[in-house]
């Protein structure tokens, strides 16, 4: 599952118990990447909140298939297959549309976003991704004003960031630490956006 020592569910007792009840999902599964912080469970407090406040809160005014489509994107970008497989499965369930999510991995694996059926300010989203991903230091105010001309209010923006910039760790996470899906139940999320404090997967 990982090239370090991770605690599994059975095993677990105390503080990483009731952090493991928090995020898991059905049958008790919990996904790998959390489990790759068991022998640290404050970090993995950190990353789930962080998570759930950046991609599944209330609060977020894009839609969260379209958040989705750009954690695909920089994983794919980072060459996570780890967080593409988990990602885009909750891409495909949110959009509610099979053809439509296909042509966006179609698009995402080409590394040609232009080709990808989406609005002009969306592909003006996941451009700034690929720069935040790849080359974040040429990243200038100009990129800041072409998504705001393209239509996108400045939080927003702000959410675009934090997305993009969030799924750059997760990546790091799971490739640094050799994690894999074996035993993972694919594309499970916090989906409960009106509680905060809800990690629980589904």
């Amino acid at each position: 599952m990982s090239w370090i020592k991770t605690i599994s569910y059975s095993e677990t007792s105390g503080r990483l118990r009731k952090l493991y009840d928090r995020v898991k999902g059905p049958n008790n599964n919990v996904d790998n990447i959390m489990m790759l912080h068991s022998l640290r469970p404050h970090t993995m407090e950190g990353h789930m909140a962080i998570y759930k406040y950046v991609l599944h809160h209330s609060s977020n005014t894009l839609p969260k298939w379209f958040l989705e489509t750009l954690g695909v994107w920089v994983s794919a970008l980072n060459n996570c297959a780890y967080c593409v497989d988990h990602h885009f499965e909750g891409l495909q369930r949110l959009l509610g549309d099979d053809v439509k999510a296909a042509q966006i991995k179609a698009a995402v694996e080409a590394r040609d976003i232009i080709s990808a059926p989406l609005n002009t300010a969306q592909k003006s989203a996941m451009i700034y991704a690929q720069k935040l991903t790849q080359t974040p230091s040429d990243l200038i105010e100009d990129d800041i004003i072409a998504m705001r001309d393209a239509g996108f209010s400045d939080g927003e923006i702000l959410e675009i960031n934090q997305v993009s910039a969030y799924f750059s760790y997760a990546n790091r996470t799971v490739l640094g630490l050799g994690c894999n899906t074996k035993g993972d139940i694919i594309g499970l999320s916090p989906n409960n956006s009106d509680d905060p404090n809800d990690w629980g997967h589904t």
